[in-house]
């Protein structure tokens, strides 16, 4: 993708390779907008492929971002939310992406900039819905911190107080565990139940159940006349699995009525019986939220079936018809 080249702030060799290492410690010119950048070194990169320099555009890659993190590279983001380039694009501002890899071709050639142009087949990701290719983009969203949370879930099931079968599953539900990541709960989608934060208009925000409760938090931190239509709730609706690691509590009313006679009943059950491919979605989250919210398991047994899948080994799904 030439059009990112103007959100390159590296470029990447790597570190045991003998052709590139005239370059080490040294910067290189971005070009056509004669931007300095460092050269960094790591073993990510493939010494084969290519001419064994990469650059990196952490805005817009997400194997680049992790090295702009690892290497604490600024992040220049490119694009508008319409598939434009805004004015980091410099020269391009306002034109559309695809147009702008057509152009730059033709300009870093009259600029003598040009070895060579081939045939090159990407993966690329396109959306299912659209049809359109998948760009790439940094946004702002919330993360819930999981690696506490999910401790006592990980236990539970290594020491079969919560008992899979078959149990061949507990070495995936360990791997998965161990490496939890930060789970990015925000959607970009207009369905679901939408994140009660509330933006203030000099910045800064509140969380509250209600536009009226924000505005009364945000009566109390802020030295500024204030009306309640001034407060602009996150478009962003929850992760589906945000709501659905709640259901063995919250089909008991046992979220907003916690000591109810149903909930102290029926919870925890005894078994579970779901799809493997669900086993981090949605099975682990409910025992972490159940450990979480209920201080104890929501389960004792999961029996995870086999699948239904088609000659060409697809499983069952809606959107295949």
């Amino acid at each position: 993708r030439p059009e990112t080249i103007m959100g390159d702030t590296a470029m990447c060799i790597n570190p045991n390779d003998p052709k590139n290492a005239h370059l080490k410690g040294k910067k290189v010119i971005v070009p056509l907008i004669n931007r300095s950048i460092p050269v960094i070194e790591d073993d990510y990169v493939d010494v084969e492929f290519g001419t064994g320099c990469l650059k990196v555009t952490p805005a817009h890659d997400v194997n680049d971002y992790m090295l702009g993190e690892k290497y604490n590279l600024p992040s220049i983001d490119i694009f508008n939310d319409n598939g434009t380039l805004n004015e980091h694009g410099a020269q391009y501002a306002g034109m559309d992406r695809f147009d702008v890899r057509k152009q730059i071709e033709k300009d870093l050639e009259a600029a003598g900039l040009l070895e060579k142009t081939e045939p090159y087949t990407n993966k690329v990701g396109f959306s299912e819905r659209t049809d359109v290719v998948i760009e790439p983009k940094l946004s702002m969203q919330w993360f819930l911190k999981m690696e506490k949370l999910s401790k006592p879930a990980l236990d539970a099931v290594m020491n079969d107080d919560i008992q899979l079968y078959p149990a061949k599953f507990k070495n995936t539900y360990r791997h998965w565990m161990e490496n939890v990541k930060d789970w990015c709960v925000s959607r970009q989608l207009w369905w679901g139940h939408r994140i009660p934060a509330y933006f203030l208009p000099q910045g800064g925000l509140v969380v509250a159940l209600t536009k009226e409760e924000a505005y009364q938090k945000a009566l109390a931190i802020v030295d500024y006349e204030l009306s309640i239509d001034d407060l602009r709730q996150d478009e962003d609706c929850l992760d589906t699995w945000f709501s659905s690691w709640l259901w063995p509590i919250s089909v008991f009313d046992g979220i907003n009525n916690p000591e109810n006679e149903e909930i102290n009943y029926y919870y925890p059950t005894n078994d579970l019986v779901t799809a493997p491919e669900i086993l981090f979605f949605w099975v682990a989250r409910m025992i972490i939220a159940g450990y979480e919210y209920r201080g104890e398991m929501p389960f004792k047994n999961v029996y995870l079936t086999g699948i239904v899948r088609d000659k060409l080994g697809r499983k069952m799904s809606k959107s295949l018809g």
